[in-house]
């Protein structure tokens, strides 16, 4: 591991003065468990290291806001709520328990105990082309994604169109789409914006871009989710339970009137280099009574448009169950796989 300068800042300004204009000679430090691991592969050698834990604002959890009849209209998470934090919170488990169950699911209780909300929303990509220092694979200055024609069957489901055809590592963030969250940003000069979590994410194609939109120099400080009222369920197929990346994940959430399914929406996840909003999906169940054939049929018109790599065919299959069952779990129904 490269020898680096540590920096533990008290507020987000020092954080933001102590970044600099491009990637890859400062590297921000939350939980680690993204971090340590790319310095010891010698995907990561920065010069300085910018820890966040010292930063009391990014760990204010759950933050409700409210209007005057003290009905609760948003959630504020901080950026540095631990994984484990969610997955347990009675607070969020009532009101976005698609959010509290993908949080539960994530890696070990060791990985969420020390893992982050803005952890998991930035991490690096899990390519074993780009964990490997000695392939120089596109995002790290190379002139060709390896996976394309070489070993692929972790890569993305949808790759047309795409130079480099990993996928999204986030387990939240298909969830916080679905949900219409929201990340509040901190750049050089102090000042914040707001960014939609369907925004947030970029197809990387270079060395001089990440998972993100975010620059070199700005830091998430929280997420804000609407309390819309909105039934919403996630649903996972991975290899083993623990410490695993999901193969292919669903989120759904909608309004649930009447036995009808309104505003529908429906986003994948580990399926393409973003989080993957599946609008087909969400208008073959816009109006229609939640049943296991009108979810089935969401389901088979979220995979549409897909163009597997020479090992990924298989998720197809998994994308129409997964939305499947996201979606009876979002309205309710009995998981009858579990029985």
């Amino acid at each position: 591991m490269k020898n680096f300068t540590y920096f533990r800042p008290e507020t987000a300004e020092q954080a933001v003065a102590l970044l600099d204009n491009s990637w890859g000679t400062t590297e921000l430090l939350a939980g680690g468990t993204d971090l340590l691991d790319l310095q010891k592969q010698y995907v990561a050698q920065p010069d300085k290291v910018v820890s966040l834990t010292g930063i009391g604002k990014l760990k204010e959890k759950f933050k409700e806001q409210e209007v005057d009849s003290k009905k609760v209209v948003s959630f504020e998470i901080g950026a540095g709520v631990t994984l484990a934090t969610i997955a347990e919170s009675p607070t969020l488990k009532k009101a976005f328990p698609a959010l509290a169950e993908a949080a539960g699911d994530i890696g070990g209780p060791q990985i969420r105990n020390m893992g982050t909300l803005g952890g998991n929303l930035c991490q690096r990509n899990r390519c074993w082309y780009f964990r490997d220092e000695h392939v120089n694979c596109l995002l790290k200055g190379g002139e060709k994604c390896f996976a394309l024609d070489g070993e692929n069957r972790y890569h993305a489901a949808f790759a047309k169109g795409h130079p480099c055809v990993i996928v999204n590592p986030s387990t939240l963030a298909p969830v916080l789409i679905a949900l219409g969250a929201t990340a509040q940003i901190m750049g050089p000069t102090g000042k914040t914006r707001s960014v939609d979590l369907a925004g947030f994410f970029r197809a990387p194609v270079s060395s001089k871009e990440r998972e993100t939109t975010l620059a070199s120099n700005e830091i998430v400080l929280s997420v804000t989710i609407p309390n819309s009222g909105a039934v919403n369920g996630s649903y996972e197929v991975r290899h083993k339970q623990a410490y695993d990346w999901p193969l292919v994940q669903a989120t759904a959430a909608f309004q649930y009137k009447g036995g009808l399914a309104r505003q529908v929406k429906v986003v994948l996840g580990h399926v393409a280099p973003t989080p993957m909003v599946a609008a087909k999906a969400a208008a073959a169940l816009e109006g229609k009574e939640v049943t296991e054939a009108t979810a089935a049929a969401a389901g088979k018109a979220a995979a549409d448009g897909a163009v597997p790599l020479s090992q990924t065919a298989y998720k197809i299959k998994l994308i129409e169950v997964a939305v499947k069952r996201a979606i009876l779990i979002a309205a309710g129904q009995k998981k009858y796989w579990e029985a």
